[in-house]
């Protein structure tokens, strides 16, 4: 594995505990240049999460709690009326490296609506007048479970724009003992140290662009994708776009693992992270309680694994 990539995943292992898979596809997707969204309940240190993130790679982020009252204007800034008579522009809390967008599907669509250009071109619009966003930029996203109080679903649209959803969970009770030792004094996240800067994450991102990809793993890649538009149980499967994520998530893996090509078992760790939030289930599905991970690892399962 890649030194500083080792590094800042024990940094931020310090204040995670026991979510070493979760950190780990966290920071592929970053190194992707992709956007996260995190699901799970309150209180698992999905926002502790990303704030290390930032802390680890000099990344300004900021926060934005997402409630039904939140205008478009509070994400993406507005123009108003200065001293001089001319209109001046107001930033929003976009204007950072990483956006923390908590509790996104708690806010109303046109709020979230507010997000799609900004995830999907890295710039915003106020006004006719167009401005380009930081970079590195990513928004990590947290949501509470569907059905929670408040909540409403995100769109299609929304959830595709995310390069991987993923679920931290409860901890072990040993994992949560050790937790609450190390919380009776210090905060752990005050400890954590700057390992690489903003510049060596844009030239990690260059690197993971130029990640080599053979022909069988596309084939193989190209595959899965495939399944999902001709499942029984899927009504609506991945898009153009999901594929392109699915393969920058794939380089990404390879590169975190140290290699500069990607091997099938890349494709195979990411797949159920990009892939299960794209899929529409029918009611065929849902009547027989399968879920969009079962189906994701039901087709990885079925298609032949390339030899290279």
């Amino acid at each position: 594995m890649n030194e500083k990539i080792e590094a800042i995943l024990n940094e931020v292992g310090k204040v995670i505990r026991g979510k070493d898979e979760a950190i780990e596809l966290v920071m592929t997707a970053i190194l992707a240049k992709g956007h996260i969204l995190i699901e799970d309940v309150p209180g698992v240190g999905k926002t502790t999460l990303a704030v290390a993130f930032s802390r680890a790679m000099e990344l300004t982020e900021r926060r934005l709690q997402f409630t039904p009252d939140v205008l478009p204007s509070d994400v993406v800034g507005f123009n108003m009326i200065g001293a001089d008579g001319e209109f001046q522009y107001k930033p929003g809390a976009i204007l950072c490296n990483l956006m923390l967008a908590d509790e996104i599907n708690r806010t109303s669509t046109k709020t979230q609506s507010a997000l799609l250009e900004v995830m999907e071109e890295g710039q915003v619009t106020v006004d006719g007048v167009t401005r380009q966003l930081p970079n590195p930029f990513v928004v990590v996203a947290t949501q509470n479970p569907v059905g929670s109080a408040g909540t409403q679903m995100l769109p299609e649209s929304q959830l595709d724009r995310f390069m991987i959803r993923l679920s931290m969970g409860y901890p072990t009770m040993e994992e949560e003992m050790r937790l609450i030792k190390e919380r009776q004094d210090i905060n752990p996240l005050d400890f954590i140290q700057e390992i690489i800067s903003k510049r060596e994450l844009l030239q990690m991102q260059d690197q993971v662009k130029q990640i080599y990809v053979d022909d069988k793993v596309l084939k193989y890649l190209s595959r899965i994708v495939d399944g999902t538009r001709k499942h029984a149980m899927i009504s609506l499967g991945v898009s153009p776009r999901g594929t392109l994520a699915f393969m920058d998530m794939s380089k990404g893996r390879a590169f975190v693992k140290g290699r500069t090509f990607v091997l099938p078992e890349d494709i195979q760790g990411v797949a159920s992270a990009v892939l299960a939030h794209r899929l529409l289930l029918n009611g065929k599905a849902r009547m027989a309680h399968i879920t969009e991970q079962d189906v994701v690892e039901e087709i990885v399962n079925k298609v032949p694994v390339p030899k290279l």
